[in-house]
């Protein structure tokens, strides 16, 4: 059955106020901070066929509701549906800057990147150069910082998911597309995922002869649109590289 209009912003709205505050979200949460124009018994009995639909779960009896895996893909899918988000962090443009410069060095290229994803996400950013087998990781103490780090089986599950990722970044690497792509929890190819999102992309790097991979991961409670936005900045960046070494080799 698909959703109402209404329930479609209540979702949004519940999946935002998650991704904030790392605490399920409760009606009364709802209720006082935004105007549905409906009755709080209206709105809890929405929560409840979010829930019975399988977009939200309740953790406790007494708790708010969290969004499940199926709750994240129909927010990811409405924003990818708007088109790619911009990203409009000014304090990033000196990394930037300094990407392009390291464009002819592929160790301190895929350091860099790894580094501003790291900064601009919260979370663990990876570059991979498939010739050359380059495999750069940023932001452990960024992505130790989050709320859900805290628990040591968490940590844990986290360490195995990488180092099967790791382990395998070449032949799953193969099949990721060029444009950003969001891999929510179990329907990620990364095995021991299912507490996790990865946001990635491939790309083609004429400078080293070679293609690689972007990659972002993080709890599933990570800021979609960011983590979207910053990839698809690095793609399009790599792209405008290429068109201009291109029109480089054509001039007299």
């Amino acid at each position: 059955m698909p959703l109402t209009k209404r329930q479609e912003e209540l979702l949004d709205r519940i999946v935002k106020e998650y991704i904030d505050s790392a605490v399920p979200v409760s009606s009364q949460l709802l209720d006082e901070k935004y105007s549905f124009g409906i009755s709080p018994a209206t709105l809890r009995i929405e929560m409840q066929r979010l829930t019975d639909q399988g977009f939200l779960f309740q953790p406790h009896t007494s708790a708010g509701r969290v969004p499940t895996d199926k709750g994240y893909r129909f927010f990811v899918d409405e924003l990818l549906e708007k088109g790619f988000p911009s990203f409009e962090e000014k304090r990033s443009s000196r990394m930037l800057e300094e990407i392009k410069k390291e464009m002819e060095n592929s160790l301190k290229f895929a350091q860099t990147v790894s580094r501003f994803l790291a900064d601009n996400s919260s979370n663990l950013g990876l570059s991979y150069l498939f010739k050359e087998e380059i495999l750069w990781k940023e932001g452990w103490e960024e992505i130790f910082e989050e709320p859900e780090f805290k628990d040591i089986e968490f940590a844990s599950r986290f360490a195995k998911m990488l180092s099967h990722f790791e382990k395998n970044i070449q032949k799953l690497a193969l099949d990721f597309p060029p444009e950003p792509q969001v891999y929510i929890g179990k329907e990620s190819p990364v095995l021991k995922a299912g507490d996790f999102s990865i946001v990635t992309a491939k790309f083609t790097f004429p400078d080293f002869n070679c293609e690689g991979i972007f990659a972002i991961l993080g709890p599933k409670r990570m800021n979609y649109n960011k983590n979207i936005s910053v990839i698809n900045l690095l793609t399009q960046l790599l792209k405008e590289n290429q068109k201009w070494k291109k029109r480089k080799k054509k001039l007299p």
